[in-house]
């Protein structure tokens, strides 16, 4: 019996340590597959573009100074002299630049002097040497991150990067022991339990750093036995296959620290970013007791929300350095009396939360969603945060600006309220400067520049002047009289917005003032099938019918896509596809992606400046002529649109180097009772006089097959000198130039008029 008893304990031993080794080989497996692939899921980064700064640029010294706030840049009061300082007086800005590195640039930070006069940079020079720089290129700005669903960030780090103080703070907060245990503490559990014992609750525990990795990386949060075990048996195997500072480096990179948001702060050198603004080697040994108290309690003990009770815990951890003999006692002394000064933050989402939607799109069928929220590419685009923020705020005082003019605009229910959209484009790339979608991010996601689809009204019509040009020059006299047109069987009676006196007037007039009898004249005379056929070639995505209405925009379209045909105008004939991508480096450098331009000719560079030519004379004579009342002096084209019901408010104008479209309305199409260039157009022009870096004075070029020429304004005819009464200059293609003399206001005509009153006179 006692033989079979022996028997039993001696397979109950053995099954038990078979099981045992299998389990732990099965956890080496495990661990040693987690450990050699990738520990970290990390988010891809968005970037805007660089910002380039040359002397003689007009600058927007607030948007400059917001935008080197959110580059990390650290205001002081003495000369900087390290990387990221930047001092600020009345006549200069001084800064001693981060590192650039770009798929197209590669820089390392130095000390420069940028002086400014009436907000014009007048020179830019290297303080270290007195060199010139005729052209600065500030590094991107970080505006989202892909995350996954875990909803973190972090900075990985190399241990070697981690100062030795850092290293002291953190093993004195967590784990004195950490170089002389092997995993597990057995004079830390007694004490922790004596501790406990000792004062009848929980207040002291006994895990060392790498249970801590351990239960982080591979356990759930339960307290039970089962889940201590384990926790015991994968700390002694991390520490039988891994060196202390292997382990160490992925601690320091592993542990939560605290909370942007909803968005988690993992790992110390995202932390030492997050609290004080700095790269972890920079951290002084105060900043490093800092972040080590952190870790018992990130959020209980965040400077963000109680600084008193930071300050104790990090005091704390200073005493516990200098106990072990990391800290001098004059140290001690010295960095105990240091205040804690947190670089501060505000809780918000992504920035520009509309053009990275749109951006999201695009770069979807190059990446998997995974790939993006985990293998930390680096995402260059095409926004210039500088003209992202002026098109924000221009959007929001332009809305609130109609709505105090209109109360009957207002609406309680923040999903009803008056919507507005803008994009800002580079005509002749076809780069995505700005897009802002709508009026509140939070509230409303739908993209109203790249989902949206809304009548465009006048806006419509250069389109049709364009399809004229192709029988007819500017100076063309069109019909503005009443008329009717039938339809299917219908009858349409289009109307002027306003009553008119002249009931013939030229292309470029009828343009200027958005005549709509005219324009429908011009649509007949043309030929509607050609107008559509011209507007196709705009790659317009909505449907266009050969109706007399198509000529008044009464049909819809994307802004975005109206946005990139007004672009043909700007950029001399091609249009250009709309690019918000610039290239993807992933975690080690290497460039994956660089998006290239594309475009496409669409017109010939003669016809894009004629119907530059007529735009222009809507901002200086036409329904845009308000914009010199709002400090727009510069040369500019540009069109109003208005819907006859006044559902759709729109504004698109343009130089040959930035083009800006401004909509205005509500989603559910109630009238707004305001048209482009009472709703619209002040806010194109609030945006642009927030960015003058973007402001030429030089007009369009006039390319060689176009030829200027005098015509009488009443009949488009060659004017006579000193006859016609209002002769205008006109451009006219050169095969189209007009040969015959203005007969109704010659010499001779003239002199009969005269001679004609004189004789009325006498008779009577």
């Amino acid at each position: 019996m006692l033989r079979k008893i022996t028997i039993a304990v001696v397979l109950i031993i053995v099954f038990l340590a078979i099981s045992l080794l299998l389990s732990g080989w099965y956890l080496a497996t495990h661990i040693e597959q987690r450990f050699s692939a990738r520990r970290w899921s990390v988010p891809s980064r968005v970037y805007s573009d660089t910002t380039l700064l040359y002397p003689g640029q007009r600058i927007n010294p607030d948007i400059l100074k917001d935008k080197l706030g959110a580059l990390g840049y650290r205001s002081v009061s003495h000369r900087p002299g390290k990387k990221g300082e930047l001092q600020i007086s009345p006549d200069a800005i001084t800064i001693f630049l981060n590192d650039l590195k770009t798929p197209w640039n590669n820089r390392r930070g130095f000390p420069v002097r940028i002086a400014v006069s009436e907000s014009t940079i007048e020179s830019i020079v290297g303080t270290a040497d007195g060199t010139v720089v005729p052209i600065l290129e500030l590094e991107p700005e970080e505006i989202s991150l892909f995350f996954g669903s875990e909803r973190e960030r972090r900075q990985l780090i190399s241990i070697q990067e981690v100062p030795g103080h850092l290293i002291h703070a953190v093993l004195a907060a967590e784990d004195s022991r950490f170089y002389q245990h092997p995993g597990i503490d057995i004079r830390g559990i007694l004490r922790a339990l004596f501790t406990n014992l000792r004062h009848g609750a929980i207040r002291q525990g006994g895990s060392t750093l790498t249970q801590q990795l351990a239960k982080n990386y591979f356990l759930t949060p339960a307290r039970t036995l089962r889940r201590k075990f384990k926790e015991v048996l994968i700390s002694l195997i991390i520490e039988f296959k891994y060196e202390k500072e292997e382990i160490l480096e992925i601690y320091l990179n592993e542990i939560y620290l605290g909370q942007k948001g909803p968005v988690a702060i993992n790992g110390v050198g995202e932390a030492s970013y997050f609290y004080f603004g700095k790269p972890v080697k920079e951290l002084n040994r105060a900043e490093a007791a800092t972040i080590a108290g952190l870790i018992k309690a990130p959020n209980h003990y965040s400077p963000y929300l109680d600084e008193a009770r930071c300050l104790s815990r990090r005091n704390l951890v200073l005493e516990a350095m200098h106990t072990k003999g990391w800290l001098s006692p004059e140290d001690l002394r010295a960095d105990l009396k240091v205040p804690v000064k947190t670089v501060g933050y505000a809780v918000h989402g992504k920035k520009a939360p509309y053009f990275v939607d749109y951006l999201e799109q695009q770069i979807s069928t190059l990446y998997h969603p995974e790939d993006l929220t985990s293998l930390g590419l680096s995402i260059y685009t095409t926004l210039d945060s500088q003209v992202q923020a002026a098109a924000e705020n221009a959007l929001v005082k332009g809305l609130e600006r109609l709505e105090h003019i209109k109360p009957e605009l207002r609406r309680d229910d923040p999903a009803q309220k008056l919507q507005g959209a803008v994009i800002v484009m580079q005509p002749g790339t076809g780069y995505v400067l700005a897009l802002v979608g709508g009026r509140n991010y939070t509230v409303s996601q739908f993209n109203r520049i790249s989902q949206a689809r809304r009548q465009p009204g006048s806006a419509f019509k250069p389109f049709v002047y364009l399809s004229g040009l192709d029988k007819f020059s500017p100076s063309e006299m069109l019909s503005n009289q009443p008329r009717t047109y039938r339809v299917d069987g219908k009858t349409w009676e289009p109307q002027n917005f306003e009553p008119v006196t002249r009931y013939t007037v030229s292309m470029r007039n009828a343009l200027t003032m958005s005549y709509n009898l005219a324009t429908v004249d011009l649509a007949m005379k043309t030929g509607l099938d050609h107008v559509v056929n011209t507007a196709h070639k705009f790659h317009f995505s909505t449907p266009l019918k050969a109706y007399p209405s198509l000529a008044l925009g009464a049909f819809e379209v994307i802004p975005l896509e109206l946005a990139r045909s007004y672009c043909v105008f700007a950029a001399d004939g091609v249009q250009p596809y709309p690019l918000s991508l610039k290239g993807v480096v992933d975690e080690n450098g290497k460039t994956l992606e660089q998006k290239h331009l594309q475009i496409e000719r669409l017109i010939p560079p003669q016809k894009a400046f004629m119907m530059n030519f007529m735009l222009q004379s809507v901002v200086t004579a036409g329904t845009a002529r308000s914009l010199k009342n709002r400090g727009i002096f510069w040369p500019v084209a540009g069109k109003t649109g208005t819907t006859n019901d006044f559902k759709d408010a729109w504004f698109v104008g343009y130089t040959p180097d930035i083009l800006a479209l401004v909509w205005v309305g509500f989603d559910n199409g109630d009238p707004i009772f305001a048209t482009g260039a009472s709703a619209a157009l002040p806010i194109w022009a609030e945006l642009m006089n927030s960015i003058p870096q973007y402001i030429s004075e030089a007009g369009f070029k006039v390319p060689p097959g176009v030829e200027k020429r005098s015509i009488c304004d009443v009949t488009g005819l060659l004017a006579n000198q000193n006859a016609c009464p209002q002769p205008v200059d006109e451009y006219f293609l050169a095969e189209k130039i007009p040969t015959e003399q203005c007969p109704l206001h010659s010499k001779s005509g003239l002199k009969d008029l005269i001679q004609g009153v004189k004789k009325l006179f006498n008779d009577e």
